[in-house]
């Protein structure tokens, strides 16, 4: 299967309101359609996960930015453009998402990946996509596709054949909380 034909499946199971297993560009995720708030509540199902814990989304684009957040600093977009590492950053007043992935303020985590599976997935959706480390809550997260559970690899809709072969060991991004006045706290 071609990086193509996953994206497309992947596109249709979210559509369908459906969960997906992807890489990203930190670990594998869990995902599906972050508009869709029965499809959200699937996936902290999955996970075992409280929903008062927050999951974070990917967006294709810097620029897609203000469809989903109320003010968005101008830092954010500086600490963006340096940024090595993959970053997320946690922003206040976050709207046009599935109301049970806003945290206190309206708050939601936000990354824009720069690698080509999830950042192509996340421009053809058209839509900000759920991504969650691939594992029950407690659970060590996978750093491989090699270390995801068979119970996560089952629970899904869709498990894209794309990287599973890299062995590599992936890390989650580092984590901002970025304030609209500017103000900021660094998480990890």
């Amino acid at each position: 299967m071609t990086i193509d034909e996953d994206i497309q499946a992947c596109i249709e199971v979210l559509n369908r309101g459906g969960v997906v297993l992807y890489p990203t560009d930190t670990i594998w995720g869990i995902g599906c359609d972050a508009t869709n708030a029965d499809a959200v509540k699937k996936v902290y199902r999955l996970k075992r996960r409280d929903d008062t814990k927050a999951l974070i989304v990917l967006l294709d684009s810097v620029e897609h930015l203000d469809h989903y957040v109320v003010n968005v600093p101008e830092m954010a977009r500086e600490l963006l453009d340096v940024a090595v590492k993959p970053l997320t950053i946690i922003y206040d007043g976050a709207f046009n998402v599935a109301p049970n992935l806003l945290g206190e303020n309206d708050s939601l985590g936000i990354r824009i990946p720069h690698e080509e599976f999830s950042q192509r997935l996340c421009a053809e959706f058209g839509k900000p996509l759920v991504s969650t480390s691939a594992n029950v809550s407690g659970e060590p997260g996978a750093k491989t596709f090699a270390d995801i559970s068979d119970e996560i690899k089952r629970s899904v809709d869709y498990v894209v054949k794309y990287r599973q072969d890299d062995t590599r060991p992936h890390s989650a991004s580092n984590i901002i909380m970025l304030h609209s006045d500017g103000t900021f706290k660094i998480i990890r």
